[in-house]
């Protein structure tokens, strides 16, 4: 072997052995682990760390619901993730927190859409945990009700100025989509509308006329029986809740797309 060869040798063996370090363990050298560009679901919130180390800095808390792209399978317990935010960290493997999405698709609903419905959904998760004022005003992020926030969201993401108010916002997507009564038909990024608070049971509203009802609240859908909204303080502010089997299903009246 020649000189020039016993430095290439050296230095791909030094590589290999740094690429193959991480906090407290010895795992797969890094040029072993490919981009995995797979989907997992958060099925219970995890904390985005700055390394793949329980101990490393917590970027943000990646809550219950959200898709997060696997970028690398980093070593025993971890993934290297690009979060909804295109914010990149890592969290743990366990399936305890996480729940592979095959063929990007769950039961009965997209978990990816376009470009824009994702561009969309980005811009809103980055007001995750905001908090929430009846009337907020249309010029400030600093707090949102439900339609300011939906509207905030197009703005951010696309430009687009949706009415300021979810009635006015309803009436724009009847009059530019293809509308749904039944929330299971939803695409990701269809905007959902739902009449008043009556009751938690099916019962409290088995004699509403929804078609005539009047609209009081209105989310981003996500796929998977998940709403990105924000509808109260004790709610949390901009948070994600589930349909099925809750008020917000009995409440529901009509979904469908603002692009």
């Amino acid at each position: 072997m020649n000189w020039k060869s016993k430095i290439i040798t050296a230095s791909v063996t030094a590589t290999m052995l740094m690429g193959s370090l991480t906090t407290g363990a010895l795992t797969t050298p890094a040029s072993a682990a490919a981009v995995d560009n797979s989907k997992v679901k958060v099925i219970w919130g995890v904390n985005l760390r700055t390394s793949p180390s329980s101990s490393a800095s917590i970027v943000r808390l990646v809550p219950k619901g959200e898709t997060v792209t696997v970028v690398q399978k980093s070593g025993s317990g971890w993934y290297k993730v690009t979060d909804s935010g295109n914010r990149t960290g890592y969290i743990s493997s366990s399936s305890k927190y996480t729940q592979a999405v095959k063929g990007n698709t769950t039961t009965g609903s997209s978990v990816t859409g376009s470009a824009s419905v994702e561009k969309v959904i980005a811009a809103g998760m980055k007001y995750w945990g905001t908090p929430y004022e009846f009337g907020a005003s249309r010029n400030s992020t600093a707090t949102f009700d439900c339609s300011s926030f939906v509207r905030q969201a197009f703005i951010d993401a696309l430009g687009i100025k949706l009415p300021s108010d979810s009635r006015k916002q309803g009436a724009y997507v009847k009059a530019n989509s293809t509308v749904q009564t039944n929330w299971k038909n939803l695409k990701r990024g269809d905007l959902m509308y739902f009449m008043s608070y009556k009751g938690s049971s099916a019962s409290s509203y088995s004699s509403v006329n929804k078609s005539t009802a009047t609209i009081t609240h209105t989310g981003i859908y996500l796929g998977d029986g998940k709403i990105l909204h924000t509808y109260s303080n004790a709610g949390g502010g901009v948070t994600i809740s589930d349909i099925s089997g809750k008020h917000w299903e009995y409440r529901f009246l009509f979904g469908g797309s603002a692009l």
